[in-house]
């Protein structure tokens, strides 16, 4: 499911010829009229190639709430998570369950707009938090993929993303990650913004427990504590208005 919008622009008195315009992101989408949550097809470079996102779109009361690009998501270990670099690069999982949308995807996304990051994070207590951002960016591949991020807007959760900023993405494959006598990817059975090592594990372990071990786990230090691992996490963006 995609929106479509053509303009008709006239060559010649006798031929047209259309010009297609694919949506970005969720917020497109929203804008075009989709207002149910769920999966949808986005475009991140704009034209060439199609990858499945989980919108979240609000509820009809709250819809300005809504147009958030789901890029990570993590709800009861369906999808390995421990995986090498190309595949954190390009994108994997599927898009009603767990998935990681792809760096690469993350990286068109946040150069070409402005957008705000928003983590909501469940325990296995059922409490609810959420940390807001309200910038965040990922550099080239060139860069490492390096992640921008700051203007906390605390719903609970804290910034255990401090630690990460200016940081890197690192897998078991690909060390780059500021430990000098290890991997913290490997450490931690992730992939991640590490820098020595983490405050924050989301691609760590799911565990099925809030229990972690070996410092594995899906952590949010500020949250519950390092040796805690959550129930769920969700890492969404959209275009600051």
């Amino acid at each position: 499911m995609y929106w479509i919008q053509c303009v008709v622009v006239l060559l010649l008195p006798w031929l047209g010829q259309c010009s297609l315009q694919y949506p970005t992101d969720c917020a497109d989408l929203l804008s075009s009229g989709s207002r149910v949550s769920g999966v949808y097809t986005i475009y991140p470079d704009g034209v060439r190639t199609g990858v499945q996102v989980y919108c979240h779109m609000g509820c009809q009361e709250t819809i300005g709430e809504g147009g958030w690009t789901v890029f990570q998501k993590r709800v009861d270990g369906t999808v390995n998570f421990f995986r090498p670099w190309n595949q954190y690069k390009d994108g994997f999982g599927n898009a009603s369950s767990e998935y990681w949308l792809g760096l690469e995807s993350l990286h068109q996304l946040t150069t070409n707009r402005k957008y705000e990051l928003k983590v909501d994070m469940e325990d296995f207590e059922g409490n609810r938090v959420f940390a807001r951002y309200s910038s965040f960016a990922v550099g080239s591949e060139i860069e490492g993929y390096k992640l921008t991020v700051s203007g906390l807007t605390n719903g609970g959760a804290g910034d255990s993303l401090y630690h990460h900023r200016g940081q890197k993405f690192s897998t078991f494959d690909k060390d780059q990650d500021f430990w000098e006598t290890g991997n913290c990817a490997i450490k931690h059975l992730g992939a991640y913004w590490y820098g020595h090592c983490r405050e924050s594990n989301p691609n760590g372990l799911y565990l099925w427990s809030p229990l972690v071990a070996h410092d594995a786990g899906v952590v949010w230090n500020t949250f519950k504590g390092i040796d805690y691992s959550l129930k769920s996490i969700t890492m969404k963006i959209r275009p600051v208005a």
